[in-house]
């Protein structure tokens, strides 16, 4: 099996190092390739670059830096780094931080997920969430770094795949807490959390203003049987997911106001 793995905290990512060891325990360090940004694209989704050319270094044997987005980096590895043995599976992560709930819209971790299935090859975001459970260890990767080959490994070997044309992907969330302290894995839907939408903190300096982006609390729970609430609960969140933003619920009515 051929891993390529990326990530949208930039190449020098201590996340990146877990999921380089949970790629080579899965396959093998000599087929492990690394196409990650070159500087951190968190936020950016799953945009792509396509006003401007981005450069692309080899910084060692089966390792490259995108100045661009993860999704830029799926595209590099896909059709230029490894475009004569193309991957067969894309690993995105580990993110420092949730990729749960609202936050799943916004993550570039995501966004070279979907990318990645866009061309129907198989692919996962896993991001570790961060709390009071985790903060203080050695390693706040701790829940990734044992448990990340096992789930992947589970999502390979045993969950659904090719049922396009909207291939599914998969998001990954380590709770919250130690290793040890993690009680299994879920399959789960993705969550709401209600009032931790992103707003605009405004600053004014020298009759200049400047706006930064402010998130919401991240401890609050979802519904049961969704990813917050699966990973505060000391659970691994699995939650499948598409590309295609049809809300089928909906078609019926449609066809009512229109047809």
């Amino acid at each position: 099996m051929r891993i390529m793995i990326t990530n949208d905290d930039g190449i020098s990512a201590p996340g990146l190092k877990v999921l380089h060891r949970i790629a080579c325990e899965i396959a093998g360090e000599e087929n492990v390739w690394t196409v990650a940004p070159a500087f951190e694209q968190s936020g950016v989704g799953h945009c792509i670059s396509f006003t401007k050319p981005m450069q692309l270094s080899k910084l060692g044997d089966r390792r490259f830096a995108v100045e661009g987005s993860p999704a830029d980096c799926v595209l590099a590895g896909i059709f230029e780094v490894m475009k004569d043995a193309p991957p067969d599976l894309i690993l995105s992560g580990v993110n420092r931080g949730n990729n749960a709930a609202e936050n799943t819209l916004y993550s570039g971790t995501v966004g070279a997920a979907i990318e990645a299935a866009m061309h129907q090859v198989k692919s996962i975001a896993l991001s570790q969430y961060y709390g009071p459970g985790n903060l203080d260890l050695e390693d706040s990767f701790e829940a990734a770094a044992v448990h990340g080959a096992d789930v992947v490994k589970r999502l390979m070997n045993k969950a659904p795949w090719h049922d396009g044309p909207y291939e599914l992907f998969y998001n990954v969330n380590f709770p919250p807490c130690a290793a040890a302290d993690v009680k299994g894995t879920r399959a789960v839907v993705q969550g709401w959390r209600d009032d931790t939408e992103f707003s605009i903190d405004p600053t004014v300096v020298n009759n200049r203003t400047y706006l930064w982006i402010k998130g919401g609390a991240q401890n609050i729970p979802t519904e049961p049987g969704s990813d917050v609430h699966a990973n505060l609960n000391g659970y691994v969140s699995v939650t499948p997911m598409r590309a295609d933003l049809t809300a089928f619920n909906t078609m019926a009515k449609m066809a009512e106001v229109f047809d």
